[in-house]
């Protein structure tokens, strides 16, 4: 009695609720166009933020924002912040001299505690 009430069903591939009363979020669409004169369009939500450059789908290219009027639309030029190493950290605490002189200490110790276990062992 089970086949028979799942008879040329396809299970897994088919959907059984409907799209009726499901209302789409407003959408809009914005045109970008590749190093290589292509355009291609990209839809966003209609209260995102879109950016000035997004990447072409088929090509791979970085495309820019084009506006309504099909001109390019013209980039920031924000100001990034340049990522400090640790390096560049520990000479906003110490100078140079205070870390060489660390560094001898450590090492002096680190070598007298190899000295220690050979001996005892």
């Amino acid at each position: 009695m089970a086949d028979r009430s799942l008879r040329g069903m396809r299970l897994g591939t088919q959907s059984l609720q409907s799209e009726e009363g499901v209302e789409f979020s407003p959408r809009k669409k914005s045109t970008y166009r590749a190093t290589d004169g292509t355009t291609f369009e990209v839809i966003f939500a209609a209260d995102a933020e879109v950016p000035q450059q997004w990447e072409s789908p088929k090509t791979g290219q970085e495309g820019v924002l084009l506006t309504a009027d099909g001109e390019p639309v013209v980039l920031d030029e924000t100001e990034t912040k340049i990522p400090r190493s640790h390096w560049d950290m520990l000479l906003e605490r110490r100078t140079r001299a205070e870390l060489e002189e660390l560094l001898q200490e450590r090492l002096d110790y680190l070598r007298s505690r190899k000295g220690q276990q050979k001996i005892g062992a």
